[in-house]
């Protein structure tokens, strides 16, 4: 599913895409969905309606993420919303310089792979 969602929305190469490349919003959004789906069960907490960052830092909580990184990737969404935020009021692309972001991206990615095991491409 995830792999048809990036293929609609292309970027280029020397590019990063704060939403729809590895690493950017909606890897952070899967691997959410995916915790609740799978663990809401065990982990009620999980269930509110509070939003990707506060869901993140509840299944690191809940033991589901690694210590820091729920925190880490929190934080990583909240700045690249920002971004995208302020691209949009600027009318601006959402694409940035590939090597922009990097914490903000490798942050995401740990939470990816941790959910997932193997790294977003």
């Amino acid at each position: 599913m995830r792999e048809k969602v990036r293929s609609a929305h292309p970027v280029k190469r020397d590019m990063f895409d704060v939403k729809h490349s590895p690493g950017g919003m909606v890897d952070a959004e899967f691997a959410v969905q995916f915790l609740v789906l799978s663990q809401a069960r065990n982990h009620p907490e999980l269930l509110p309606n509070v939003g990707n960052i506060a869901l993140l830092q509840r299944a690191q909580r809940c033991d589901l993420l690694p210590n820091g990184a729920g925190d880490a990737a929190a934080n990583a969404y909240r700045q690249l919303r920002h971004v995208q935020h302020r691209a949009r009021l600027n009318e601006e692309p959402t694409q940035v310089s590939a090597d922009s972001l990097q914490v903000e991206r490798d942050a995401i990615l740990a939470v990816w792979t941790a959910v997932f095991g193997s790294p977003s491409t």
